[in-house]
């Protein structure tokens, strides 16, 4: 419901012939391939690309509601101060699951404070003082981009609502790198040691 609007569609090396898809539509999309190269990469050639005054990112697999981006875009107008505005997510499981899989992924019917990169609607401006995605990261870019965030000062709203449904399926990224899981880990430990070397400077 918002305009005006840039859509680019950024393919990291997909093999599922959605490329071929979104080769269909005409602008405001724009479609574009990179060799596979990760979600942070992958976010970063698109921000790239991007005209706009603000961003949002929408993974593959999720879905917005709709209406998003007019209220976030709102929130925006009417709080000059605030950088970027968050909303809730609800998650559900993908309709092509066997019922062996939905027991075991069910997920919850509680709705989530969506501090995710699919609910953020963000000033370019402030995205940059923050700076573009790490890649060296297989999961948990996001977390590490937004604890950032939060060291730098950006001021934040969350609305009241859900905003985005996140998918729940087979080859979810969380799932698929579950063996990166440690990149977690060293998240936390480079914001941890990023405070203490801040805090040995004052």
């Amino acid at each position: 419901t918002y305009r005006p609007i840039e859509v680019i569609v950024l393919d990291d090396g997909s093999t599922d012939g959605s490329g071929d898809v979104a080769k269909r539509f005409v602008p405001p999309v724009r479609y574009y391939f990179q060799p596979n190269a990760g979600l942070g990469a992958a976010r970063n050639k698109g921000i790239s690309l991007a005209q706009g005054s603000v961003f949002a990112f929408l993974d593959s697999d999720d879905v917005w509601l709709e209406g998003k981006l007019t209220r976030q875009m709102a929130v925006l107008d009417d709080n000059p101060e605030v950088d970027m505005v968050f909303g809730y997510a609800r998650q559900f499981n993908s309709p092509e699951l066997d019922e062996q899989s939905k027991t075991k992924t069910r997920p919850s019917d509680e709705v989530l404070p969506g501090y995710f990169a699919g609910t953020m609607l963000i000033k370019r401006d402030a995205f940059y003082r923050v700076g573009l995605f790490e890649t060296d990261w297989r999961v948990g870019e996001f977390i590490d981009w937004y604890l950032k965030a939060m060291e730098r000062g950006l001021k934040s709203i969350l609305l009241p609502e859900v905003v985005m449904k996140r998918r729940i399926h087979a080859n979810n990224m969380g799932i698929r790198e579950r063996k990166y899981q440690t990149d977690y880990v060293r998240i936390l430990k480079a914001a941890l040691d990023r405070r203490r070397e801040k805090a040995l400077l004052q």
